[in-house]
């Protein structure tokens, strides 16, 4: 057992606390990995706010990098000393999902990932006498993490780790959501809701498939002006305005050919369809809540012929989307240091996880 730091969530709705741990050395087909940067996602404040319910001790933190310290037995896809961007969702690679080429539905990942278990079973992290799970079998709020091989992707070693930070999660969901959920093609109208992390990635996806419209809708004027800052052509302020009526006027009358809900209330999902032009296309990858519906007409829906699509983290194949999206970066093609634009101590993670709340825009990462 090695001694470590961890934010750990023991009761939710309460802050996060960050206390010695107690970390196993990892077992076969694992990874003990330093963390040297973490992105702070919605997808740790849902948990801490209990929005999803979830059993507690909980390590929280999915998105992030590190440098491989040691291997585990029979581990062959990664070695000590390799630089890795953590990938949450770690595929089986033999179930039917995985060898049809769909790797984010993986049938493990509701076995393990999604009971914050490790796909080998079980737990490394204890604190305070007792097991503590790992957040999507990830738990990277922490000096150190072990995950699975394949939830440890190898990256360039002269990449920093700040612009590592959000490749595992926000970069390849917004842009994956554009190429491979939606396959967006080029001078198509594109509006995005929720110009967070992920949101601000879908518009840079939308630069990317070459859009001629892309409209960015958000409550909060921080958000807005970093979406013009990554493309966006238009900016809508929701909480002032009509979006629905102002994104009809700005594609004459029509409605944007695709829709991006990276929020996933009921109100924003109405908003998507009543937003979409007839044979146009609603992506949803945000989660409110888990037990968030929302009421859909189904007269317009089904005579204007909508579509509406479900993308979890980016609909791709992360282990190879997250080498090609560096490389990306490399060509100065896609904005990665850019996303962060707030830096905190992992002491700090409750006021990290609190601006997210506040809705301060694009990313705050925790920095070792």
């Amino acid at each position: 057992m090695m001694k470590i730091k961890a934010a750990i969530l023991w009761a939710q709705g309460a802050p996060l606390s960050v206390e010695e741990a107690e970390l196993e050395a990892p077992h076969a087909g694992e990874v003990l990995v330093e963390v040297k940067a973490a992105g702070v996602c919605h997808s740790d404040l849902h948990p801490a706010r209990g929005d999803w319910p979830m059993r507690t001790p909980l390590a929280l933190g999915h998105e992030g990098a590190g440098v491989v310290r040691e291997v585990g037995a029979d581990v062959t896809r990664v070695r000590v000393g390799d630089h890795v961007v953590f990938c949450w969702a770690p595929p089986c690679g033999v179930c039917p999902l995985c060898l049809a080429g769909r790797p984010v539905l993986c049938d493990r990942l509701a076995r393990t990932t999604f009971r914050n278990r490790l796909p080998s079973g079980g737990t490394r992290l204890r604190a305070r006498g007792q097991d503590v799970a790992h957040f999507d079998s990830t738990a990277c709020f922490a000096d150190f993490a072990v995950v699975a091989e394949e939830g440890a992707i190898p990256v360039p070693t002269d990449v920093p780790f700040e612009v590592l930070a959000t490749l595992g999660c926000a970069v390849v969901t917004g842009v994956g959501a554009v190429m491979n959920a939606a396959r967006v093609e080029r001078g198509a109208s594109v509006a995005v809701i929720g110009a967070g992390g992920v949101g601000l990635n879908v518009v840079q996806g939308a630069v990317l498939a070459g859009c001629e419209r892309i409209i960015a809708v958000d409550l909060q004027p921080a958000p807005l002006q970093l979406a013009r800052e990554f493309g966006a052509t238009h900016t809508i302020a929701a909480s002032e305005t009509d979006a629905v009526a102002i994104i009809r006027e700005l594609t004459d009358g029509r409605g944007a050919d695709y829709i991006f809900d990276t929020v996933g209330t009921d109100a924003t999902v109405v908003q998507a369809l009543e937003s979409a032009c007839k044979g146009g296309a609603v992506v949803l990858t945000g989660l409110a809540r888990t037990d968030a519906q929302a009421p859909l007409k189904l007269f317009p829906f089904v005579m204007q012929e909508k579509r509406l699509i479900g993308s979890v983290y980016g609909s791709g194949r992360p282990l190879e989307d997250i080498p090609r999206l560096i490389t990306r970066y490399q060509a100065g093609e896609l904005k990665l240091r850019e996303l962060v634009v707030r830096t905190y101590q992992l002491a700090d993670i409750n006021e990290a996880l609190a601006a997210l709340a506040a809705g301060a825009g694009a990313r705050g990462i925790i920095r070792w």
